[in-house]
């Protein structure tokens, strides 16, 4: 098994005011030749965006791009005529493919809202533009992976690539196994909150590390931990 270390410290940063955000991968005036994916897996960005702003309409293409809420509500609106807004517990999922024009703002006027913006590399150009949106918080039970997103059918949500994404909350003393999909696959696994161990790694909250060439991983929970794995191609 080869691993790749992340630390939170080591992320690109940037505060603008309005947005506070970390980039694990390139992006934006970040820029680092040894961090520009993992695979498939394009951005990771932990974004903080005060009351009553946000990020106006823009354009994207061939990107699958995820939003998940860490705190507060995130409002979405889209060139297709959609428009939510989603919370802890929800995720959203758009395809940009042809071209696809969208918005993302902090809903509330007086509470920061926080959350995930995850771009993969799709399998495909030129899809469809289409988004989507799923409670997952049935799936959310203690001390078990919340499969949300698959290729074929097993979770709420899909995107255009072989890409599993599961988070869960573990408590401390747990022992975790992960076994891949499939051979050509990578795991990246993003502390959110808490403490583990992987080998000798210890990787604490806004951690993250990239596994490959292995079939399965063993994470030991140091301290409670909340965790987003999100398993991709090797390009």
């Amino acid at each position: 098994m080869k691993s790749i270390i992340d630390k939170a410290e080591s992320r690109g940063h940037a505060n603008h005011g309005w947005l506070d955000t970390h980039h694990t991968f390139s992006f934006a005036n970040y820029y680092n030749p040894h961090r520009m994916s993992f695979g498939a897996l394009r951005v990771l960005n932990d974004d903080k965006v005060a009351p009553g702003t946000g990020f106006d309409t823009h354009p994207h293409e061939n990107m699958e791009i995820v939003s998940i809420p860490l705190k507060g509500h995130l409002r979405h609106g889209d060139s297709e005529s959609n428009q939510k807004v989603i919370t802890v517990g929800e995720i959203q999922v758009m395809s940009a493919g042809t071209g696809i024009l969208h918005s993302e703002k902090n809903h509330s006027q007086t509470e920061p809202v926080e959350f995930l913006q995850i771009w993969v590399i799709p399998k495909h150009k030129n899809n469809r533009p289409k988004y989507n949106d799923y409670d997952i918080r049935e799936l959310l039970l203690p001390n078990q992976w919340a499969l949300f997103i698959s290729p074929d059918g097993d979770a709420p949500a899909s995107i255009d690539q072989d890409a599993w994404f599961s988070m869960g909350d573990f408590d401390a003393g747990k022992i975790i196994d992960y076994t891949l999909h499939k051979d050509n696959t990578g795991i990246y696994l993003f502390v959110l909150e808490g403490e583990i161990a992987i080998g000798d790694a210890i990787l604490s909250r806004r951690d993250g590390i990239g596994l490959y060439e292995t079939k399965q991983i063993q994470i030991k929970v140091l301290k409670k931990a909340k965790l987003l794995l999100m398993e991709v191609p090797i390009l």
